[in-house]
């Protein structure tokens, strides 16, 4: 319990420290003639588990790359990979530190942005989880949210489902990531 509590705090400075040393004019993402239409965007990834993986992980930590190709100040496609943890929790009436095995899924997804007003956004993205430890199991992914986005800074919202094999579950979680055009 004390491994996570401290890998928890060092994720939230590691937050605040990004945020902190993001805050400055920013602009919204538009594409001009003089710019490329692809972006990148670096980010770190925070949820609560739910469904089925409640019942072993409280906390789900991870890291995504984001692939973006704008189309129009409106609407752009993305394409996500990236790992996610969720550390699995204590059992339940056992002595010691008895806990569940953490699962691990490598999410691949296609989505896409809808820019409803100057920079936020509605996403959508589906793919595939490939579970790595505490499962080995292929996962269909549907995952809607809410985002705001400037020239270099992405803060989104969504839950994601992962369904498929008799065990599905989810996740709620939070994406902050580091943009820039390519």
């Amino acid at each position: 319990m004390k491994k996570s509590k401290k890998l928890i705090a060092a994720a939230v400075a590691a937050v605040a420290l990004f945020i902190g040393s993001s805050v400055k004019a920013q602009t919204t993402t538009s594409t001009t003639a003089a710019s490329s239409p692809w972006r990148l965007g670096i980010g770190l990834e925070a949820g609560a588990p739910t469904g089925n993986a409640h019942t072993i992980s409280n906390f789900e930590l991870g890291g995504t790359a984001r692939l973006q190709y704008t189309i129009t100040d409106k609407f752009a496609w993305t394409l996500t990979s990236g790992y996610y943890n969720m550390f699995g929790k204590e059992v339940p009436g056992t002595a010691g530190n008895a806990k569940y095995q953490s699962l691990g899924i490598i999410p691949v997804k296609v989505g896409a942005k809808v820019f409803f007003a100057p920079s936020i956004y509605f996403g959508a993205e589906a793919g595939a989880g490939f579970e790595t430890h505490g499962g080995t199991d292929t996962k269909l992914i549907l995952s809607p949210g809410l985002g705001w986005a400037s020239k270099s800074v992405d803060v989104g919202v969504r839950y994601e489902n992962f369904s498929g094999q008799s065990n599905n579950y989810g996740l709620v979680g939070l994406r902050i990531a580091y943009g820039f055009g390519l």
